[in-house]
């Protein structure tokens, strides 16, 4: 019988599942601002799957990366 075992990709999923039930528990503003977290938060799943081990830090960084996306910051524009 073989192991089993979730990928990042599925525990960034069930992570923000988490976040979005834990925002309807929000009043008002603050609940449309969470869910929105939560959304970003899964947004790059997929690519952050192959960078990372750990959900928390891939989901991080996919909020992070969508922060400073509507924040007009562009590939190339941080310095090093």
């Amino acid at each position: 019988m073989g192991r089993s075992f979730t990928s990042v990709r599925q525990e960034v999923r069930a992570l923000t599942e988490r976040w979005e039930r834990a925002a309807r528990t929000l009043p008002g503003r603050d609940r449309e601002v969470a869910l929105r977290v939560a959304r970003m938060a899964g947004a790059h799943a997929s690519e952050c799957f192959y960078a990372f081990d750990d959900p928390l830090e891939a989901a991080l960084f996919s909020v992070l990366l969508e922060l400073a996306g509507e924040c007009g910051e562009g590939a190339g524009r941080v310095d090093p």
